[in-house]
């Protein structure tokens, strides 16, 4: 085992023996990613990484990781010296305080919001805010203020987008479902890049961009005229806002651009 890897085993074990004693997805996520440390080159790692998550992702019927990544992590190569040993172990450290999230989808989120440290390091996009969960910061979370729900277009009128949204605390959406700040409201048009992440304009001119945290694992494949596809926004966890479509399972990580 790689220096690396004995230096996080300590940190790691501590958190899992304060959660519950029973076999998990996000155990063998968790393991994986530590196992990945063998892996030299960064990029590599990074996509060790996120293959170690597949799971959760899993168990949680999300769509998997890509299967360079599955492979990557399922056997992880060795050789030569790992570079970026400290972001690796802030980056890993930071997943393991994640295992205090109660609920398997918020530990991905958080799982995935802890790489920032590693994509800045290697210029890739980056996540708005990094992961650093802690006891006391679950304790002492103030509650998440009311946020008004969008109010649909009267005829007629000039459409003016509404303010940008307001902030919750970091951890607001983990205890309580916070009301969608646009509900069900018709699509103008939206922009597909070519690796499936999207920008959505709303009919009264708001823009929301998907995140780059969630671009690596959800790409969108939507194929419908923007006309017929309805938009439901909702505050989530850690400063974001996750984005429905009518008539699909699925959800996005986004952030408003105007």
């Amino acid at each position: 085992m790689r220096l690396i890897n004995w230096l996080l085993a300590p940190a790691v074990l501590g958190v899992m023996v304060a959660v519950p004693a029973q076999a998990r997805p996000r155990d063998d996520a968790l393991s994986s990613a530590i196992r990945c440390g063998g892996v030299a080159d960064s990029r590599q790692w990074l996509d060790c990484y996120y293959g170690a998550a597949q799971p959760v992702r899993a168990a949680l019927g999300l769509g998997s990781a890509l299967p360079a990544q599955i492979a990557l992590a399922a056997s992880p190569p060795a050789g030569g010296a790992p570079r970026d040993e400290t972001v690796r172990t802030e980056v890993v450290s930071a997943a393991a305080a994640c295992m205090r999230v109660t609920d398997d989808r918020p530990w991905l989120d958080c799982y995935y919001t802890a790489a920032a440290p590693m994509r800045a390091q290697l210029g890739l996009s980056t996540p708005q805010t990094a992961a650093r969960p802690a006891p006391q910061q679950f304790a002492s979370a103030p509650p998440p203020q009311p946020l008004a729900v969008a109010p649909a277009p009267t005829p007629g009128m000039p459409l003016t987008p509404p303010p940008m949204p307001k902030k919750v605390g970091i951890f607001g959406g983990l205890f309580t479902e916070l009301k969608p700040i646009v509900r069900d409201m018709p699509m103008q048009s939206y922009v597909m890049e070519k690796n499936g992440s999207f920008t959505v304009t709303l009919i009264d001119g708001q823009v929301w961009e998907q995140a780059p945290e969630d671009q690596v694992y959800h790409p969108a494949r939507w194929r419908r005229e923007a006309a017929e596809m309805r938009v439901t926004i909702r505050p989530d966890s850690m400063h974001t806002y996750v984005l429905m479509i009518s008539g699909e399972d699925y959800y996005y990580k986004v952030h408003r651009i105007r």
